[in-house]
């Protein structure tokens, strides 16, 4: 306990605090890629204390907030057919569409199911023979093996009536897409901790060199985090490009070797198209050809394309780290939590409804 409490010390995250202040002799641009890193920041107010040179950017690290528009359209056509049950995550029920969400369709009479694990989705299919039971598969590499085993189980025990909309998506390459980004004009990572437990250190170490991007794995109590930012501004200082593993108690050098081979067994890379940001290459999964019965985009003709979105929100921005929650003109009055614009103000790792609750 006393080594748990240490993590979020007052003491230490002073003389952490004072590290930076002192070794921050220029401005130094720092991204974050993680909806909880997110949460902590502005929970323990580190982005109040670090030095005014220190710039924190939010990236695209909720998984909700970049699942397209058309995504949710196309999961609400399905939810109005005949003997179609829907389960999904209970952070997508609030995601606008074009038109509607899940929320609102569920109200009118479709049948939409918040689960905890795609698992529970194959005993309401076994126990509702009569419907398709079509599971929402979204998220990053964290929730993919749990996915890739309730395809390997549906396919098991040859059940019949279930197959998911997939928009799994992967951050090595979406990294790599936003530091090319001139604009943007990123210095160093603080890389996805949770992702970094399954895929592993080696990854992020590769992608820094390749990108020439001081990263750092930390995890998230407020002493980790300003760890994590105190080791890239002295990387940036020694202009040494690494990544740099402060989460050894979790994240290995070759990750979760079981969930990679679960996942390597269901899923081969393919591109994905990211809300507000277009069509990435290599960022996402698509099914191997043996699961493909499973695959719900095929079995109801389904083209999920890149999003047209025109309504004054700008979550693509906030997503690329290009723009602040507070530069949009809804956040806070017309957007909010109980009335969501855009999707980064419905989960509780999407930057707009982070910022708000630790503002109002």
């Amino acid at each position: 306990m006393n080594l748990i409490n240490e993590f979020n010390s007052v003491d230490l995250s002073i003389k952490l605090l004072e590290e930076i202040k002192k070794r921050a002799t220029k401005e130094v641009r720092i991204m974050e890629v993680c909806g909880t890193h997110t949460r902590s920041i502005y929970k323990y107010g580190i982005d109040k204390l670090l030095p005014s040179n220190v710039k924190m950017l939010s990236g695209p690290g909720c998984p909700v907030c970049v699942t397209s528009q058309s995504y949710i359209d196309s999961a609400i056509e399905i939810s109005k057919k005949k003997n179609v049950i829907i389960t999904t995550f209970g952070d997508m029920m609030r995601v606008p569409g074009s038109l509607s969400s899940l929320r609102a369709e569920k109200a009118k009479g479709s049948d939409i199911r918040v689960i905890y694990s795609p698992l529970d989705s194959l005993e309401i299919a076994k126990n509702n023979k009569g419907n398709e039971v079509v599971f929402l598969a979204i998220g990053f590499e964290t929730t993919a093996p749990v996915i890739a085993l309730t395809l390997k189980m549906a396919k098991l025990e040859k059940i019949d009536n279930f197959t998911m909309i997939h928009s799994i998506k992967t951050m090595p390459n979406t990294m790599k897409t936003l530091v090319l980004n001139e604009v943007v004009n990123i210095d160093g990572f603080i890389a996805p901790g949770h992702v970094a437990t399954i895929i592993g250190e080696e990854v992020f170490n590769k992608l820094a060199k390749e990108s020439g991007t001081p990263m750092s794995i930390c995890g998230f109590k407020s002493t980790e985090i300003l760890a994590g930012i105190l080791s890239i501004i002295n990387m940036v200082n020694n202009n040494e490009v690494r990544c740099e593993n402060l989460y050894k108690g979790f994240v290995k050098k070759e990750g979760n070797i079981i969930a990679k081979k679960l996942m390597n067994e269901v899923f081969v890379p393919s591109d994905s198209l990211w809300r507000g940001i277009g069509n990435l290459e290599g960022t996402g999964y698509i099914f191997k050809e043996e699961y493909e019965i499973f695959d719900a985009k095929l079995k109801f003709s389904l083209n999920i394309k890149e999003d047209i979105i025109n309504n004054g929100c700008i979550c693509g921005d906030i997503l690329k780290g290009k723009k602040s929650p507070r530069e949009c003109k809804l956040f806070g009055k017309h957007c909010n939590p109980n009335n969501p614009i855009g999707p980064c103000m419905v989960s509780q790792e999407g930057t707009c409804g982070i910022v708000y609750n630790a503002s109002y």
